[in-house]
């Protein structure tokens, strides 16, 4: 589906930045991320009683990462290496890519753009599921979760940034595919550009509202309008 927003949003592009959870896979989707929060929330618990009720109250793996560095330095890295573990294991059993995935990241080389990853999942997990479809080589680079620095991820344009760096362009000369609010609040902050993947039917209001460039709900509407730069 053609969409002037769309083309707005690509037109001036030099980089895709993909986001991993959502348009590229599910990456939680055969080991579900409230399974994964438990397993966190008993480990934290272990280690700092104190944070035991709150850990246990969330059922998102990401938030109990984020609680953990109130327990330490050291509380942080048991944590986050049990998050990390789960993420690859979890990485195994995802399935296939997204539907028009590997399209759009395809489109996006061939129309001579600069294309990476940018997860608040572990890059270890990442590369693993990109290794095991086949999909190394279908990006130059991947940014993951700071390694013991639970802060800069998104919604901080910090991996943003970062990625633009990696690959030698400047933000503003980048987009963001990325399907949560976070996704969009990053690249606003970062300055750089954004399209919002709605696959879920009740996001398209709030990643527009999050002030998306543009807004799909499929992959493949994005690889059908790419545009050389």
């Amino acid at each position: 589906m053609h969409s002037d927003a769309l083309t707005s949003a690509l037109a001036n592009c030099d980089a895709i930045l993909f986001d991993f959870d959502g348009p590229i896979c599910n990456v939680f989707q055969g080991l579900p991320a409230p399974e994964v929060a438990k397993q966190l929330a008993v480990l934290l618990a272990k280690l700092a009683p104190e944070l035991a009720d709150e850990a246990h109250s969330t059922d998102d793996p990401m938030v109990v990462h984020q609680l953990a560095r109130e327990g330490g330095q050291d509380v942080l890295a048991a944590v986050e290496a049990a998050l990390t573990d789960a993420e690859v294991r979890a990485s195994s059993v995802a399935g296939a890519p997204t539907s028009g995935a590997v399209e759009t990241m395809t489109a996006a080389r061939a129309s001579g753009r600069r294309v990476a990853v940018v997860s608040n999942n572990s890059a270890d997990c990442v590369h693993a599921y990109l290794s095991a479809q086949g999909l190394s080589g279908a990006v130059e680079a991947v940014i993951g979760r700071p390694i013991l620095r639970p802060d800069p991820m998104e919604p901080s344009p910090h991996p943003l940034l970062e990625a633009a760096t990696i690959l030698s362009v400047s933000p503003e000369c980048s987009a963001l595919i990325g399907d949560s609010v976070s996704d969009i609040e990053a690249a606003r902050a970062a300055g750089v550009g954004s399209i919002g993947f709605a696959n879920k039917t009740d996001r398209e209001e709030a990643l527009a509202a999050a002030g998306a460039g543009a807004v799909v709900t499929t992959m493949q509407s994005i690889t059908i309008d790419f545009r050389a730069p």
